[in-house]
């Protein structure tokens, strides 16, 4: 998997790799010739005592030196910059893929390991290709050119090669080999680790009230002493590879001049000829030495290639339609026919054979006891999901076959938890539409009765906004992602219980201010408070995921049992009644 991901997202970078290929040639190059001047230098210089034989090759060594240097240096540069661009090119590729999730993968991936793949799996791919483009010429002509200048100085010393190379391979293999599954290993616990954080991080004040800190804590240390575990069994093989390695070459380097310094008694070879040697075989562990640090690398690049391809090989459950429709022949109408819904692996349906019209200039309420499917019943109106039966009409139009920025600018969403994002007010309120004036934000402000507190603000809509809108109180993030909604002036408003952080006296005047402002449009409405939807034009029961009955306040509270019960259920509404 790693090849073909690399594949795909190399060519945008196909001329600088190339340049780096050119480079490190020649970069080689001037490294394997330093051991045949230096043994030119000590036969033809130093032993017959020619001094301008030795200034003259002592320059060419210079100048080898410096272009070697200039070249390595040169790599490594273009080698990051490369690295550097391949990674961000995956973050952007994996985001805009989440973003065309449904509901439906972004439960099966889960927040964390989304987040991992995004941040460390990236960062793993990048180490390993700065790492090969560093050494992807380099080490392998060293060692085949290495190799061969040595058995140019003395084919039967070159033999002590035949030794060493499998020697190498074999310890190489059996490191690597281990590393492989202790890194996947690695990969999921890092899951593990972001999501026990994202959930104490997320639950603090839910922990603290339950005096649960000495529990959480457990939990995290178990998971962290996991990570811990599996990373220092992954150092410790990973240690293990550099200290070999060493180890043949330095076992090597004491039997090339046990058995040199015998040939060059005989006469076989000079001195100068097993100087060469011995740089040559310096550079062929030093290339065995460059391939050992990739193969570090490569069993968690192996993983983490795996863990991305993932991510950008799954196909979101909302495709987009191939022909979309553009012109809403009912502008405003939504419409339910049969709709049924399940979720992937659960025994029973969510919603089942569901049909309702939620007509403009009208106000729709959708209510039910706890799991009766009212968020997923609004969540299908905008395509968070689709059904798996039957069809959603927006403006008379399947929401399947319509497009999508069609949709969002016809339906404005207020989800049941209101999530603000880091940046100011204004930021958050043009969100779905960034050219709303001023003007057009505070009368969003007004109508969502959020207006007073944004004006007691010292910067008014300049105010900047936590993540989450944490700075603000629950009925100030409900108003102003209300607000949000207003702002773009939609022809479909969907609250999905959108009101529970509001006292009472808010709550009348915001359905007031609502009422008036939205005359034109379809609103529906979900809400567990009988108070909230008491005056809505059409009342939608839900039981178990089925339509229990349909009408006004009065008509359900003589016809619909399930109604009645609801209403019963709560005091106000029972004296009422």
């Amino acid at each position: 998997m790693l090849i073909p991901l690399l594949t795909a997202h190399i060519r945008p970078h196909r001329r600088a790799v190339a340049v780096v290929a050119l480079v490190q040639l020649v970069q080689t190059i001037a490294a394997l010739a330093l051991p045949d001047l230096s043994a030119d230098i000590i036969d033809n210089g130093v032993l017959p005592g020619d001094t301008g034989h030795i200034w003259f090759a002592g320059s060419l060594m210079t100048v080898a030196a410096l272009t070697q240097l200039s070249c390595g240096i040169a790599a490594a540069r273009l080698g990051a910059r490369i690295a550097t661009g391949l990674a961000a090119g995956l973050r952007a590729a994996q985001v805009e893929r989440i973003q065309a999730f449904s509901t439906r993968e972004l439960t099966a991936f889960g927040a964390p390991s989304l987040i991992t793949r995004i941040t460390n799996d990236v960062q793993q791919i990048q180490t390993l290709v700065q790492t090969v483009l560093t050494f992807m010429v380099t080490a392998p002509l060293m060692c085949a050119g290495g190799i061969v200048f040595a058995i140019g100085q003395d084919r039967r010393l070159s033999l002590l090669l035949v030794v060493i190379a499998p020697v190498l391979a074999t310890v190489t293999w059996l490191v690597t080999r281990r590393m492989v599954p202790a890194s996947r290993v690695l990969q999921t616990t890092i899951d593990t680790v972001n999501r026990v954080l994202r959930e104490q991080i997320t639950g603090l004040r839910v922990i603290r009230a339950f005096g649960r800190e000495d529990h959480e804590y457990a939990r995290f240390a178990e998971a962290n002493e996991r990570l811990t575990a599996v990373s220092l069994r992954i150092g410790k093989l990973m240690a293990l590879i550099v200290p070999a390695v060493t180890a043949v070459a330095g076992v090597s380097g004491v039997a090339v001049v046990w058995f040199g310094a015998q040939r060059v008694d005989s006469g076989a070879i000079g001195p100068g000829a097993l100087t060469a040697f011995l740089g040559y075989l310096l550079q062929i562990l030093g290339a065995a030495i460059m391939a050992t640090y990739l193969l570090r690398q490569l069993p968690r690049a192996q993983v983490s290639a795996r863990r991305v391809a993932e991510v950008l090989n799954t196909e979101s459950s909302l495709t987009p339609p191939a022909q979309p429709v553009r012109t809403l022949p009912h502008p405003g109408r939504v419409e339910f026919r049969d709709v049924s819904f399940r979720y992937p692996g659960a025994e029973a349906a969510v919603l089942d054979a569901v049909t309702f019209t939620a007509e403009p200039g009208r106000t729709t309420a959708l209510i039910g006891s706890t799991g009766s499917g009212k968020s997923t019943t609004l969540s299908l109106i905008p395509r968070l999901a689709d059904p798996s039966g039957g069809a959603v009409l927006v403006g008379g139009a399947d929401v399947r076959r319509l497009d999508p920025a069609v949709l969002a600018r016809t339906v404005a969403y207020v989800p049941q938890r209101p999530y603000l994002f880091s940046g100011t007010i204004a930021t958050n309120l043009r969100l779905g539409r960034p050219d709303a004036s001023d003007e057009e934000l505070w009368w969003a402000l007004e109508t969502a009765q959020a207006a007073e507190f944004v004006t007691a603000l010292p910067l008014g809509l300049d105010t900047p906004v936590a993540q989450g809108g944490t700075t603000f109180s629950g009925g100030q993030r409900q108003r102003l992602a209300i607000a949000r909604a207003l702002a773009v002036r939609p022809s479909v408003y969907l609250f999905d219980d959108s009101f529970s952080a509001l006292d009472q006296v808010t709550d009348a005047r915001l359905r007031a201010a609502l009422a008036t402002e939205t005359a034109g449009a379809t609103v529906v409405v979900v809400a567990q408070r009988v108070a909230t939807i008491r005056h809505a034009d059409r009342i939608v029961v839900l039981d178990e995921g089925r339509v229990a009955g349909q009408g006004t306040h009065r008509h359900l509270m003589a016809e619909c049992p399930v109604y009645r019960e609801i209403v019963l259920s709560q005091p106000g509404e029972a004296e009422a009644a």
